[in-house]
C-alpha cells in the first residue's frame, strides 16, 4: 500500500523543479501524466550523459510517470485535459505567469469544471509583485534572497553553490503545499490553488539571518558568522590535495578534534581570542596538511568529533551508508534492463516506496489517453 495511491497529477512542468515536485508523489503511489509540447522539447531530455539513447537526468526526473503529448493551443487539447479533470483533480504548472489563462487552462476555468482541483502554479518569483514576470534561474534566487551575501569570502565575494537549492527547495514547499491542499481536501471535499514561489521558498533558506535584519536592521556577511568562515567551522586541505569538513562547534567536539591532531594548545587561545579565527584556521591547515585524508580518517573515524571526508559523488554512491540506507535503487527501462537512480529519501515503517519505471520517451501514452477520450 502507497499513501498517494489515489492522488492523480496532470504535471505541465519541465526542467527541473516541478518535475522533481512531481518525482516524490510519483514516488509514493500517485499517478502523474506529464503533458509535453510536440513543438517543445523539455531541456531534461537533452542532458548528457545518455544511456540507451535517453537522457538520465530525464530518466531520473520523470520516472514512474506517464508522457501525453498535447498542442495546448488547440480547442481539442482543452477538451481532452477537462475530461482528464474527471479523475486527474490535481495539477502542476512552472508556466511565467498569465500563460495557462492564456491557453484557457487556468485555476478558475479548470475548477469550474472539477471543484476538487488542487492546482499548484511553480514559478521564479511567484504570481504577483513587481518580478512576477521576469525570467530567473537559480543563481538569481540565491542573489536574491541573501544567501549569495552569506556564501563566500570577503576576499573573493559570492560563490557558486555548485547544486541548484534553490529549484529544489521550491521542489519541496510544491510538495508539502500540493499535500497539505489534499488534506484539507480531504476534510472538506474542495480544492485550492496553490501559488509556489522559487525565490520566497530561497528566502526562507536565509531565515536565520533574516530575521536578524528584521529585529535590528542589520545582518552578517561573508565570513561574519560560525557557519561561513569566521571560525575554525568549515574545510580544510590534506597531504594529497583532498578535503575535510571539520563541524565541531560544541565545547566537546571542538576539544576532540584538536585532541585527535596534536593541536590541543590552540584551545585556549581560540577562547581567548575568538577575533583571531583566522590565525587558528591556519594553524589547523597546517597541522592537516602533515597527512592524506585516508590517514586522517584512520584517525577520526572512531571518534564523535564532527569531521568527514569531501566525497565525490563518485565516492559517494559507493559509500556504505548510503548503500544500506538504500539510497541506490535498480529501475527498469524500457527494454527490462535496469538504470541505477537515487531512491526517495524517505522513510516509513508501514509503507515503501515504488519505481515503476525510468521516464519515457514524449507522448509514450498517447494512444491509451486519447483512445478513452474519444470515447
Amino acid at each position: 500500500m502507497q499513501p498517494l495511491r489515489d492522488l492523480k497529477v496532470l504535471d505541465f512542468t519541465s526542467l527541473l523543479p516541478g518535475p522533481m515536485a512531481t518525482l516524490y508523489l510519483a514516488d509514493w503511489g500517485a499517478d502523474v501524466l506529464r503533458l509535453e509540447a510536440p513543438e517543445r522539447e523539455d531541456l531534461s531530455r537533452q542532458m548528457p550523459p545518455f544511456a540507451n539513447g535517453t537522457s538520465t537526468t530525464h530518466a531520473f526526473l520523470n520516472r514512474s510517470k506517464q508522457s501525453l503529448c498535447l498542442d495546448l493551443k488547440l480547442p481539442k487539447s482543452k477538451q481532452i485535459i477537462v475530461q482528464l479533470l474527471a479523475t486527474y483533480d490535481v495539477i502542476v504548472e512552472g508556466f511565467r505567469p498569465g500563460v495557462m489563462q492564456k491557453l484557457g487552462l487556468d485555476y478558475a476555468t479548470l475548477a469550474a469544471h472539477q471543484p476538487r482541483l488542487i492546482y499548484c502554479s511553480l514559478t521564479g518569483y511567484g504570481q504577483s509583485g513587481p518580478l512576477r514576470d521576469r525570467a530567473g534561474h537559480d543563481v538569481n534566487y540565491a542573489a536574491l534572497t541573501g544567501l549569495s551575501a552569506m556564501t563566500g569570502t570577503k576576499a573573493h565575494g559570492p560563490v557558486l553553490h555548485g547544486n541548484p537549492i534553490c529549484d529544489l527547495t521550491g521542489s519541496m514547499h510544491a510538495v508539502i503545499g500540493i499535500l497539505m491542499a489534499a488534506y484539507h481536501r480531504e476534510k472538506t471535499g474542495t480544492g485550492q490553488y496553490i501559488d509556489v514561489s522559487l525565490s520566497d521558498a530561497s528566502l526562507m533558506q536565509s531565515a536565520l539571518w533574516a530575521q536578524m535584519a528584521l529585529v535590528t536592521g542589520h545582518a552578517p556577511s561573508w565570513e561574519d558568522t560560525p557557519l561561513n568562515g569566521a571560525t575554525f567551522y568549515g574545510y580544510y586541505r590534506t597531504k594529497d590535495q583532498r578535503y575535510l569538513s571539520v563541524g565541531g562547534l560544541e565545547p566537546k567536539f571542538l576539544h576532540g578534534f584538536l585532541e585527535a591532531i596534536g593541536s590541543l594548545d590552540l584551545l585556549p587561545r581560540l577562547a581567548a581570542e575568538p577575533d583571531h579565527a583566522g590565525i587558528v584556521r591556519q594553524k589547523i591547515q597546517d597541522r592537516l596538511l602533515e597527512r592524506t585524508m585516508g590517514e586522517w580518517m584512520d584517525i577520526f573515524q572512531h571518534l564523535d568529533i564532527c569531521v568527514e571526508p569531501v566525497l565525490s559523488l563518485e565516492e559517494v554512491v559507493k559509500h556504505p551508508q548510503f548503500l544500506a540506507r538504500e539510497m541506490i535503487v535498480a529501475v527498469e527501462c524500457e527494454d527490462r534492463s535496469h538504470q541505477k537512480q537515487l531512491a526517495s529519501p524517505l522513510r516509513f515503517s508501514q509503507f515503501r516506496p515504488v519505481y515503476r519505471h525510468i521516464g519515457v520517451r514524449k507522448g509514450a501514452h498517447n494512444a491509451l489517453f486519447l483512445s478513452s477520450a474519444q470515447e
